[in-house]
């Protein structure tokens, strides 16, 4: 299970459901408006959705609603992206799930490219000091993300030894087979250490997706999860690796989207495509806009070095990136009744679980804070944005201003 996934609160039943017109530019104008609004990452945006659709407007009661949030849960890619082209998808059919991604989705990309075009002009003290802060704001989120998932999904002995395990193998072994491996065997552990303390799953989830449109959006997942790096052998294509490497890590994402942060960076860093400062900075400043996180895919689609990039590259980076959730989904939702029953299946996605807790782990020690912390000010900064955002539950539109703020006057104490 995600750990971004949101607790659903029990309340009274709406009296009826909304059976009134259902049109895609509907959906679009809501989530449009879902996109704009909703800061606090992915449990406050199935906060956001459930207050819209369940309590407001009766498109779907809590029943369905919690069985919808338990499998984006369960599944890789983005949780609360996954929630919303469900309900689209519930509402209008497939376009009306377009609309939904599309409206969640565009206010935090467009912000996001401008800022990818605009980073360049920071320069000096006031420039360098605010992409330090940036950079600092991820140091905090990433730490509380860690301490999260800790608490949440490695509860016992088992599961933190799994954890553990998963990150002294990133540790030594800083690589995507690395990072796939860790993955693969927390699912096997899983299955032989986690088989107990299952929750009994709910009632059924109904939505407009035949098993064959299932079995072919799961077929055009793995196809290209394989077929994309053997394209890009046979071709050599920029576009190819650039959309090959989105691709790969929205594949891989289990956890929730922080954990997406170790696979783009050895995706895009490690092959020089950009630098570790401009990643880290890009990452900081995902955490200040609204809508979900995989949208840091348009900045670094934006920024980085090989054709196609700036609009061209941020459109790639979206699709790339968004895409195998959305196949995924598209694909398990006609069997997952079913699946989900199975005690086997529950226990590997526990060991799964538990193993990206230790890849972020790794990642929080490195890129984060290796590439960051330079002394013990910048400690104190980044406490300081811990303490916010775990203590006080601060939004991390605060930790961020707050932050980069300390960043420039950091940088200018120091000129």
């Amino acid at each position: 299970m995600k750990t971004e996934g949101a607790i659903v609160e029990a309340e009274p039943a709406a009296e009826a459901r909304d059976d009134g017109p259902r049109s895609a530019a509907e959906v679009l104008l809501i989530f449009l408006k879902l996109g704009l609004t909703c800061f606090g990452g992915p449990i406050a945006h199935i906060g956001y959705f459930r207050d819209e659709f369940v309590v407001r407007r009766r498109w779907i009661d809590e029943h369905a609603f919690a069985d919808l949030v338990g499998l984006c849960q369960f599944l890789p890619g983005p949780a609360s992206s996954q929630v919303g082209f469900s309900i689209g998808l519930m509402r209008a059919g497939y376009l009306g799930a377009l609309a939904a991604w599309t409206g969640f989705t565009l206010p935090s990309a467009a912000a996001l490219i401008l800022f990818a075009y605009g980073a360049g002009a920071l320069t000096g003290p006031v420039g360098t000091g605010l992409l330090h802060g940036l950079k600092l704001t991820a140091v905090a989120i990433v730490a509380q993300a860690v301490w999260g998932m800790a608490r949440t999904l490695c509860p016992d002995r088992e599961r933190a030894s799994i954890a553990v395990l998963a990150a002294l193998i990133i540790l030594f072994s800083a690589s995507s087979p690395a990072q796939i491996g860790a993955i693969l065997l927390g699912g096997i552990a899983g299955l032989w250490l986690c088989r107990s303390g299952a929750a009994a799953p709910s009632g059924p989830i109904e939505m407009p997706v035949s098993r064959t449109a299932g079995v072919a959006a799961l077929a055009a997942f793995f196809l290209l999860l394989i077929g994309l790096p053997l394209l890009h052998l046979l071709t050599g294509s920029s576009g190819v690796a650039l959309f090959e490497a989105f691709y790969r890590s929205g594949a891989l994402v289990f956890g929730g989207g922080h954990v997406v942060l170790p696979l783009l960076r050895e995706a895009f860093v490690t092959p020089g495509w950009l630098n570790d400062d401009a990643f880290l900075a890009g990452y900081g400043a995902a955490q200040a806009v609204p809508g979900p996180l995989f949208t840091f895919a348009a900045y670094l689609g934006t920024v980085v070095a090989p054709e196609p990039h700036g609009l061209a590259g941020a459109v790639l980076g979206l699709v790339g990136i968004f895409l195998p959730g959305i196949l995924i989904l598209l694909g398990v939702l006609p069997f997952w009744d079913s699946f989900r029953r199975r005690s086997g299946a529950q226990a590997m996605m526990r060991g799964v679980n538990a193993a990206v807790v230790g890849v972020l782990g790794a990642a929080l020690y490195s890129p984060v804070w290796i590439s960051t912390v330079q002394g013990p000010r910048d400690v104190g900064v980044a406490l300081v944005g811990f303490v916010l955002l775990t203590i006080w539950r601060a939004p991390p539109l605060i930790v961020v201003t707050i932050s980069a703020l300390a960043g420039v006057l950091l940088a200018a104490a120091g000129s």
